[in-house]
């Protein structure tokens, strides 16, 4: 009887949305240790900017059931200005989030370096310059021992080197071609942790360097980059779990591109396809994209339309065939993940202030709903732990 209104008790706090905090999340953990929450942190807007009215208080908490998927709110845990783009370490210890910034704000954008504490709470232990504006993407290579941040304003990429408290040090600098004109959204690091891909939204191009951990250099590949359609505008990419493809998600032209990565780490166009319904006519303009820890399945973010589009991959010929178009239950719908366990998936729909939340078929790859969205505010990226 006991264990049943406990249950009851958490089905509750999840359905009212209700904002708990880590004293409260304690006792219920306690009291229901059969439930092992996971946790994910939100990145958000949190003052207005051109293209969205920010309005958090900084980086938060969600928790999630990993039973049966539900989330509910739990806390702010870092009073950051803009932290749209966070990442948390390989190994779990730190949390990486991008404050950004434009021209008449700072000097320039900053990335802070945080620890993360037992309790998922987090301790400040670095605040550095990203060299540029607007920094809009963190990555970490398969080492633990550098960081990388994309500027969109400015033409900048910055590379960091880890200190022992996870605090980070600048250890190159790259600037594009045409620094008015580019725009690069993302740094994506191959599988096997030699090639960096910088996708160039403003140039839509693909950028590609030649990593050497050992050295801590970042090195120009003898073929730089890769030419997309012009107005294309990739954004993100994501890797298949074979290592063989790339893919690009492309902002302007609502299209996902896939690359067949060739040996020498150059990219090679295998398709292009079209993000949208063919009767579609409004306004739109893609986000995020990512495959299934299954390798079975690709899905992508559709702001305008409104819809998480998902698509059946096949790894040994690179074919992409689509699975339909899921609403997001809301609106601009930025970055999206999916749980470790490849179950559930979660939306940050950032223009209505909630998260969405579905349940994959592992068979099928449908999203189907689960449960009413979760009140929060101005949400854009969603890290589990």
């Amino acid at each position: 009887m006991k264990s049943i209104q406990i249950y009851s008790l958490l089905i509750f706090l999840i359905l009212s949305c209700k904002h708990v905090g880590k004293k409260e999340l304690s006792n219920i953990s306690q009291e229901y240790k059969n439930i092992n929450m996971k946790v994910a942190y939100i990145g958000t807007y949190t003052k207005k900017e051109g293209h969205v009215d920010g309005k958090a208080e900084g980086i938060y908490t969600i928790y999630q059931h990993p039973e049966n998927g539900s989330i509910y709110f739990g806390e702010t845990v870092a009073s950051v200005i803009n932290p749209s783009f966070v990442i948390t370490s390989g190994d779990k210890n730190n949390l990486y989030a991008v404050s950004e910034l434009g021209p008449g704000d700072e000097k320039s954008g900053f990335i802070h370096s945080f620890t993360i504490n037992p309790d998922y709470s987090l301790t400040e232990t670095g605040k550095i310059s990203t060299g540029g504006f607007a920094p809009c993407y963190i990555s970490e290579d398969a080492t633990g021992r550098y960081i990388f941040v994309a500027n969109y304003v400015g033409g900048v990429v910055m590379m960091y080197e880890k200190e022992d408290n996870g605090s980070i040090k600048e250890k190159k600098k790259i600037i594009l071609a045409d620094r008015d004109n580019s725009h690069p959204h993302s740094v994506n690091i191959a599988a096997n942790n030699k090639f960096v891909y910088i996708a160039d939204l403003g140039k839509s191009r693909i950028y590609n360097f030649v990593l050497n951990t050992e050295e801590g250099s970042l090195q120009p590949h003898e073929v730089p980059f890769i030419q997309l359609k012009e107005s294309s505008g990739p954004r993100h990419m994501e890797f298949s779990a074979s290592g063989k493809y790339a893919f690009s998600i492309n902002e302007h032209a609502s299209t996902i591109s896939t690359f067949r990565i060739e040996e020498s780490g150059e990219l090679s166009l295998v398709s292009e396809i079209p993000t949208l319904p063919e009767d579609f006519t409004g306004e739109n303009s893609t986000a995020d994209i990512h495959l299934h820890p299954s390798g079975k399945f690709l899905y992508g973010s559709n702001r305008g339309h409104n819809t998480i589009v998902g698509y059946e991959f096949n790894d040994d010929t690179g074919a992409l065939e689509l699975i339909g178009f899921t609403p997001t239950k809301g609106d601009k719908p930025r970055n999206f993940s999916i749980s470790r366990d490849g179950r559930f998936m979660y939306v940050a729909n950032q223009d209505s202030d909630n998260i969405a939340s579905y349940k994959i078929d592992p068979d099928s790859g449908i999203l189907q709903d689960l449960d009413q969205p979760l009140p929060v505010k101005t949400p854009v990226c969603i890290e589990f732990l």
